[in-house]
């Protein structure tokens, strides 16, 4: 049967390459996949560092379990115009970053020791998507996914295709496409056993049929199984097993029982309309690139589902790690996959390699729920009619399942797919000169597609670059930025025909020094590049109903003199409560207290408008005017009629507590384990203190290693880091020590 196993460990990584070096195994790095060719500071830095060859390699110990079968590396991806060479013959090239390849070593493959020698280019070619003009991302160098050995009989399994043709009806109906590698065209008559379990291993169908050569479709009938939804997303694992004359295999997938549908009356799910509230999102981290494990990226999943209260992700702008797409499946986070690319269109062979890039998005993929679209369209790209009729129509050939959608920022642009995505980045540009248009939040429908009537239609950027906001800008600049993401987000509510949108973006993220602010970093997120929430991460937090969490957030830095014209007001608070108390001043002073509901006149169509606070609810007077006593405050936020959370904000904030919080303190050896640990300054209410910027030295001792710099700033009261577990178990203890503070240390324990 399969043998399918983890070959991570042990690679040799040398800077550049030579054409002799796949003769001999070169002297080098030992290291461990993935892995990221170059491992950046936090921000100024000079991107062509990674733009050139590197090395990797690998002695393959012969196996008597090799004798007679298949044998393969199967790369999840690497970055990018790969070269495997096995005992100094080509195996395979593949250009793409962003999908699989497999290297079939079977021919030559011999007995003692084979070397297997992986040539990366981390130059940004332009025959191969998305390089060609400029890019507003990077795309870091490396064998950045895992790579897999794959064992097999001369007759295996290569693929399966899951469909389910009547989700919603009471019995149900699976087929799947069971589609066979056979590299030696041999005899593969034979049969095909498939079983439908739950999630306890239960078998709840289960047919044997046979083969019908390279692709055989079997329908599994009578199937009672729940369905696969936002909030309860129940999943199935089929399971494929074959008999041949050439062999036996067995390859399972998880999927889903639902439907999904974009109509020029919203999105509906499972039939009922959602309005879907969203985040783009890149697959990038601070030094580490590309290069995480596992944990990071189910993390990040983890994030916009359950902290930041998301319904769907968007994949800017390419496909993402299976580990980050399992969990959506796992969690019930929908999904926007698209191709690699940013607005730039190559010549005819570069359009072949984005052809090639849609096969292989949908080829992998295909059994995920949580996708729910695919998007064939180089992101923000003009028209281009021929390559996009080619896109849509292998999309829709190999499924049919899912509609296409295809990402502009033109106006009147040809829709050859079946959902409008548009960049609508209106909000913004009353601020360019030569606008009159005013404060304009989103466009009508007609005014972007150029069409009479209405189609399914969907806003998949917005705000991002056209008000980049720092964690620790000033207070007024913070209120803004949380105003146009809770315009945006009431606007669309509001709009039946709109299907929904995501924001630009979940976080900042490094890019080319052509864009961002100067320090290769794009500041437009609504969280920061560590995943540390800005306060606008609050407004797509407050939401969710506040049985996933309550939220109550102020949108201040709660200080007399931080806004030009000095004080708070006007003052939002971002939440899920039904109303709140403000109260100022200490209990002995007589304090002050307001109870202020959300504003629903300004935010008529959200789930949860904030509260502001402003001359409708409180006077200047009352809160006191320059010259005199600045008060603390107490926000509390009321459910039900009970309190259920408060927020203290001291008159005279201080450094008061050294928060060291780490995602998790258990991590696993002998595999890429990286776990996040943020380091907070807070003040004595538990606040972020957001200008203090000490620097704290941090030392690490045991089986790991410390990812990013010993001494560290604080930016904005936080700084952030990565541990990576090493290959031994034991004990790894990190030491901060920063000046207001003196030191203090977390254990991990690896197992």
């Amino acid at each position: 049967m399969r043998r399918y196993e983890n070959f991570n460990a042990n690679w040799t990584f040398v800077e550049g390459f030579e054409p002799a070096w796949v003769n001999t195994l070169q002297s080098g790095e030992t290291v461990r996949l993935p892995h990221t060719a170059v491992e950046l500071p936090y921000n100024y830095f000079d991107e062509k560092l990674y733009q050139k060859a590197f090395t990797y390699q690998k002695v393959i110990a012969w196996e008597p379990g090799f004798e007679g079968r298949e044998v393969s590396i199967v790369f999840d991806a690497a970055m990018a115009d790969s070269v495997v060479t096995l005992n100094s013959h080509e195996i395979i090239a593949h250009k793409d970053g962003y999908t699989p390849f497999e290297a079939r070593l079977t021919p030559h493959l011999k007995q003692g020791d084979n070397l297997l020698t992986v040539k990366i280019d981390g130059s940004e070619n332009p025959e191969i998507p998305p390089f060609g003009g400029q890019i507003d991302y990077l795309t870091y160098a490396g064998i950045y996914r895992d790579v897999w050995l794959k064992v097999t009989d001369k007759v295996s399994i290569k693929n399966i295709k899951i469909e389910t043709p009547n989700a919603l009806a009471d019995s149900k109906v699976v087929t799947a496409k069971i589609i066979l590698a056979n590299p030696e065209t041999l005899d593969a008559s034979g049969s095909v056993h498939v079983t439908i379990t739950d999630k306890d291993g239960a078998t709840i169908a289960q047919v044997e049929t046979p083969l019908t050569g390279a692709e055989t479709l079997v329908t599994l009938t009578g199937i009672k199984a729940a369905i696969w939804d936002l909030d309860n997303p129940v999943l199935y694992t089929l399971t494929a097993e074959i008999s041949t004359a050439n062999g036996k295999d067995s390859l399972s997938s998880r999927f889903g029982f639902r439907t999904a549908e974009y109509r020029a009356d919203g999105f509906f799910l499972n039939g009922k309309n959602i309005k879907l509230r969203g985040l783009n999102r890149h697959q990038a981290w601070p030094h580490l690139g590309y290069a995480v494990g596992r944990r990071s990226q189910e993390k990040d999943a983890d994030l916009l589902k359950f902290d930041l209260r998301c319904n769907i992700v968007r994949t800017s702008h390419y496909p993402q790690s299976k580990w980050f797409l399992d969990r959506c499946d796992e969690i019930g986070l929908l999904v926007f996959e698209e191709i690699p690319g940013w607005q730039h269109i190559g010549g005819l062979e570069w359009q072949q390699e984005s052809i090639k890039n849609v096969r292989r998005m949908i080829e992998r993929d295909w059994n995920h729920p949580s996708i729910i679209i695919w998007g064939v369209r180089i992101n923000e790209s003009q028209d281009s009619h021929d390559f996009y009729a080619e896109t849509n129509r292998l999309a829709r050939e190999l499924d049919s399942t899912r509609q296409t959608g295809g990402v502009r920022y033109i106006t009147n642009s040809e829709m050859l797919e079946d959902v409008y995505t548009m960049n609508d980045f209106i909000l913004g540009m009353e601020e360019m000169p030569g606008n009159n248009r005013g404060r304009v939040v989103i466009r009508e429908q007609a005014e972007t597609t150029g069409l009479q009537a209405k189609v399914p239609y969907m806003i998949t950027e917005y705000n991002g670059h056209m008000y980049p906001t720092k964690r620790w800008d000033q207070e007024q600049r913070q209120a803004e930025h949380v105003t146009r993401h809770l315009l945006m987000l009431n606007a669309v509510a509001g709009e039946p025909s709109i299907s929904g949108c995501t924001g630009w973006c979940m976080f900042d993220y490094n890019t080319h020094k052509d864009f961002g602010s100067g320090d290769r970093i794009c500041y437009h997120g609504v969280m920061d590049m560590y995943r540390e929430p800005k306060l606008a991460a609050s407004v797509y937090a407050s939401q969710g109903d506040a049985d996933g969490g309550v939220v109550l957030q102020p949108v201040t830095f709660w200080a007399r003199g931080e806004r030009n014209i000095g004080g708070v007001l006007p003052l939002i608070i971002l939440t899920n409560c039904d109303y709140i108390e403000l109260t100022l001043g200490e209990a002995e002073d007589k304090p002050l207290t307001k109870r202020v509901y959300p504003d629903r006149d300004t935010y008529p169509h959200l789930p949860h408008p904030p509260v502001i606070i402003d001359q409708r609810s409180m006077t200047k007077e009352e809160f006191g005017s320059w010259g005199l006593t600045w008060m603390g405050g107490t926000i509390t936020g009321y459910l039900d009629g009970k309190a259920v959370k408060t927020v203290e904000m001291p008159a005279d904030p201080l450094p008061t507590t050294f928060e060291i919080a780490p995602d998790s303190t258990a991590l696993r050896s002998g595999e890429k384990d990286t776990v996040r640990v943020i380091i907070r300054a807070l003040d004595q209410g538990g606040n972020v203190l957001p200008f203090f910027d000490d620097p704290v030295s941090l030392t690490l001792s045991g089986p790991g290693r410390l990812i990013g710099p010993e001494l560290s700033s604080f930016k904005g009261g936080v700084t952030g880091l990565w541990i990576e577990a090493g290959d031994t178990a034991g004990t790894i203890t990190l030491t901060a020590t920063c000046r207001p503070f003196g030191s203090q240390s977390v254990t991990f324990t690896v197992e």
